[in-house]
């Protein structure tokens, strides 16, 4: 019996140094592994010892006689990919640890975010004792995406924070929520208190549309949705128009996929997730009954994975619906499915189309090489004209979409774009406006300065992509601390701690933050919610707080 890897696979490669016998691939070290939807485990080669499954930060590994429904397919998904990827005949070790030269003192490094990107780059760095790292967020709680973007229906994804938890939780680590960089501290004063400063502050904002009528009220960046629904405190106090039947989503990409799960499956079973309060409450009262996702190019070329893909069908209740004249592939498309994850996209969007819609079913819509050439409406959002495309072949050899006729109109009073996030520029530190990221060398940026996640790569990858990542900019640093290049001198963590007593008294660390997470816990005790979120600043502070005031009274 063999182990397999299924839909919640978070990149991160744990298993991959876990395995005895090199049988989970890409690896790191592999060409393959930065565009891979997910890992794969090789049913010939496997020897069944479990070693994986202790080593998944998100529970996706099973025995393959205990898959069940739709994750029976991965199966088949994890043998595939080994017939177009042979096991390799050698070894392909992990990039060895230089080990850390004694007798340079304590390397103070500062990270700049809490999502997975700088958790994982706070692990690197602390699995060696003469580091210290200290964590600044802007938000009072930590984890980034994983708490704010994972979609709710999605719990084994957020698993990995158990992971994060449990590393960070030393005595060199110190974590500074609520304190904003370039607020209450600034650039040029972190590198006044810190050898090094990563910067891991992801890609923040969304990219326009560039089409009439994008600022009617009525249309939304698909991200603010995500954030509305997950609980971001900076979102709470959204509203979005569920009274008309129709949604349409432009993009679709695996957020794109996310939202329209969110807005079409039963809101009883949402009452089972940590969906915002105010998110639940609002689609109860939806009308909502078809999202369609506008896809630019074609089905071969569209933005989801397969796993998110494959899951949309067990969604109880809803129909995909795909016509089957999109699925006509032009020459340069057909050459695609030479590889295995096109295939597979393509096989998985056939049998959507063929299957057939159920009365009384909401709606999925999936409508391929369109576009949206012009929003609608007198004061505020009522349809979006649509125009169809065709592929060509540009100069360098890409598929481009072009415009080739009218595709119609589609009546909504909501709009949501998700056509890929882009990041802000860092104060103090150069930017690439054009590529949305800090320009960088395999993570070093100037003296000192290091980036890590999506502001260093772009919106790209999966959460566990951003384990490799770090890893890369943390040998960077070690570099630089064993060359000597970072000897200097620098202030300590209780200068750091006398400075934010200073500029913001109401900042949360590890503990404050544990106080947040059991009160969230506690208040949904009894039901079938794992959590349920607190959403106002001034609420988690006074959380934190009390936590705070019990420590200094011992």
């Amino acid at each position: 019996m063999a182990y397999v890897i299924t839909q919640a696979c978070c990149n991160d490669a744990s298993c991959v140094s876990a395995c005895p016998v090199n049988c989970i691939h890409p690896t790191p070290e592999e060409r393959e592994f930065a565009q891979s939807e997910m890992l794969h485990i090789d049913p010939q080669t496997c020897i069944d010892c479990g070693a994986c499954v202790d080593a998944c930060p998100v529970d996706a590994i099973f025995p393959e006689d205990k898959l069940f429904g739709s994750l029976e397919r991965y199966k088949d998904i994890n043998a595939e990919y080994y017939q177009a990827h042979p096991m390799p005949e050698d070894w392909i070790p992990l990039t060895p640890q230089t080990p850390p030269r004694r007798g340079l003192g304590t390397l103070r490094v500062a990270v700049v975010g809490a999502g997975p990107a700088a958790c994982y780059a706070a692990c690197e760095l602390l699995e060696r004792s003469d580091v210290e790292v200290e964590m600044f967020e802007r938000l009072p709680t930590p984890w980034g995406l994983v708490r704010a973007g994972v979609a709710p229906d999605h719990p084994g994804t957020k698993e990995v924070t158990r992971m994060f938890e449990w590393n960070l939780d030393r005595p060199n680590f110190a974590m500074h929520l609520g304190v904003e960089v370039g607020t209450h501290v600034t650039h040029d004063e972190l590198l006044a208190h810190h050898h090094a400063v990563i910067y891991a502050v992801g890609a923040s904002s969304d990219r326009a549309l560039g089409v009439p009528g994008e600022d009617l009220p009525g249309v939304h960046a698909a991200t603010e949705f995500v954030a509305w629904y997950n609980g971001h405190p900076d979102f709470a106090d959204r509203s979005f128009a569920f009274s008309g039947r129709r949604v349409v989503i432009v993009g679709n990409g695996n957020v794109a996929l996310d939202v329209a799960r969110i807005l079409t499956m039963d809101v009883d079973e949402l009452a089972r997730t940590d969906i915002a309060d105010h998110a639940l409450a609002a689609l109860r009262t939806s009308n909502v009954e078809e999202v369609v996702l506008l896809g630019r190019r074609g089905p071969a070329q569209a933005a989801y994975s397969n796993p998110e893909f494959l899951a949309l069908g067990d969604i109880d209740g809803v129909d995909v619906i795909i016509d089957e004249a999109d699925l006509d592939l032009d020459a340069a498309s057909a050459e695609a499915l030479a590889d295995p994850a096109t295939a597979m996209k393509m096989e998985l969007a056939r049998e959507f189309a063929g299957r057939a819609p159920r009365p009384g079913h909401k709606r999925i819509v999936f409508r391929y090489l369109s576009s949206p050439a012009e929003i609608l409406g007198s004061g505020r959002a009522e349809g979006v004209r649509v125009t169809r495309n065709a592929l060509d072949v540009d100069e360098s050899g890409r598929l481009v979409a072009r415009s080739a006729g009218d595709g119609g109109t589609l009546e909504t009073s909501l709009v949501l774009r998700s056509i890929g996030y882009r990041g802000e520029p860092v104060g103090g530190v150069a930017f690439d406006e054009r590529r949305g990221i800090v320009p960088n060398d395999h993570g070093r940026v100037t003296d000192r300065v290091y980036v890590t996640g999506w502001i260093k790569r772009g919106p790209s990858g999966v959460i566990g992509t951003n384990k490799a990542c770090a890893k890369e900019t943390v040998a960077a640093v070690l570099e630089d601390f064993e060359s000597g290049r970072l000897a200097r001198s620098v202030g300590s963590r209780k200068d750091v701690r006398a400075l934010l007593d200073r500029r913001q008294p109401d900042r949360i660390g590890f503990e404050g933050w544990r106080s947040i997470d059991r009160a969230e816990t506690a208040r949904a005790a009894g039901t079938a919610r794992p959590r349920v979120k607190l959403t106002d600043t001034r609420e988690m502070i006074a959380v934190a707080r009390k936590k705070r005031r019990r420590l200094f009274a011992r």
